[in-house]
């Protein structure tokens, strides 16, 4: 079955491109200034227990803020615009931190824009759906895992095509240069990423789309040293009428030392570089429906293989295939503001027991 579905989103060369462009949010303004962001409050509760090692699990169980992010963006004649976004939430550092800037030139109008600062890559239809658009609470697994550096520094040329075959918006591209070490990194690698993305859409009810990233990595401010890192990926997305389906396939080939992997029986570091190669892969399929009562039921099905290295999910450490389903509820009080409950159903593939690992989340977000 999981082959027959891998096959099925890799017929097609890679999903819709829901941003405009790189950036989360998009300027309904000519000119001058205009301050855009969003809020997302939130409560999880994890059922955690025990691991298959028999260590007590964290079980959080709070409120808190996922995400509280505020910008700007704007155009200057001509032909020039800006994106500026900070993250305010302190979950992820402690403290604001940049998280999206950059500049646009777009002589050529939709056909080729030109990009400079820091943003999102361009792999995958999931991350390159806004968070404050995402239909589940939290990214898929494989996503989070194959799809990282989310942000980088680096120079994109992107756009689409107008009217081709009679089609608009026939296709879109995108062509990155990047550095390879993230966000708010720039010294940290000598050499760079190329990555690209083309999305195709022979009909407005279907876009396919393909992903590709890859580079050699010298970070030096971490224990981790990866000679090269691929990633190549294909995903689709069908919408009739209130009815959307979407999938994505996504895979990993990382060479070199990975010391972070190979604990509790995976692979082991201790080979010569050249010898490591670390084959990852994921995929999720996802549907749901929009009621005439502004409620919309979500079902996914995702399943990761981390090639026996570690990863993290949920805050814990594991190294076995996982497989997640995701029964969510999204209820939209007005364009604005929406409220999400999900339930997360896990089961350990390659574990050597099942042990308790659900969780509940509840999101609540106002945009503006």
């Amino acid at each position: 079955m999981k082959k027959t579905i891998i096959a099925f989103l890799l017929f097609g060369l890679l999903s819709p491109f829901i941003t405009k462009g790189q950036g989360c949010m998009e300027s309904d303004s000519d000119e001058g200034v205009q301050v855009v962001g969003y809020i997302q409050a939130d409560y999880d509760n994890y059922f955690f227990d025990e691991d298959k090692n028999g260590n007590t699990l964290n079980k959080p169980n709070s409120f808190y803020f996922k995400r509280a992010r505020i910008g700007v963006m704007g155009s200057i004649p001509y032909d020039v615009s800006y994106y500026v976004m900070a993250e305010f939430s302190p979950v992820a550092t402690g403290s604001p931190y940049l998280l999206d800037a950059f500049i646009t030139y777009a002589p050529l109008g939709k056909y080729a824009k030109f990009t400079i600062g820091q943003f999102k890559g361009p792999v995958g239809l999931e991350l390159n759906t806004p968070c404050h658009a995402l239909h589940t609470i939290r990214r898929s697994t494989v996503v989070n895992n194959l799809a990282t550096p989310f942000r980088d520094m680096g120079f994109m040329v992107f756009g689409s095509s107008d009217s081709l075959f009679g089609i608009k918006d026939f296709f879109k591209y995108n062509i990155a240069i990047l550095n390879g070490s993230g966000m708010n990194h720039w010294d940290d690698n000598k050499y760079k990423d190329i990555a690209a993305r083309l999305v195709i859409s022979p009909w407005e009810w279907l876009s396919v789309g393909g992903s590709y990233r890859t580079g050699k990595q010298d970070v030096k401010k971490t224990d981790q040293i990866q000679k090269t890192r691929t990633r190549y990926g294909a995903d689709i997305s069908v919408k009739v009428k209130n009815f959307l389906f979407q999938g994505e396939y996504l895979a990993g080939i990382d060479e070199g030392i990975v010391t972070s992997g190979g604990g509790c029986g995976g692979k082991s570091t201790s080979a010569a570089p050249d010898s490591l190669t670390f084959n990852k892969n994921g995929f999720f399929v996802q549907a749901m429906y929009m009621t005439p009562w502004r409620l919309q039921p979500v079902v996914k099905y995702e399943v990761y293989n981390s090639d026996n290295t570690t990863y993290q999910y949920l805050f814990v450490e594991q190294d076995f295939i996982q497989s997640t389903i995701t029964f969510g509820i999204n209820y939209f009080l007005n364009d604005w503001t929406r409220i999400q409950v999900n339930y997360l159903y896990n089961a350990e593939e390659t574990a050597s027991v099942e042990f308790p690992n659900d969780a509940i989340m509840v999101q609540i977000q106002a945009k503006f």
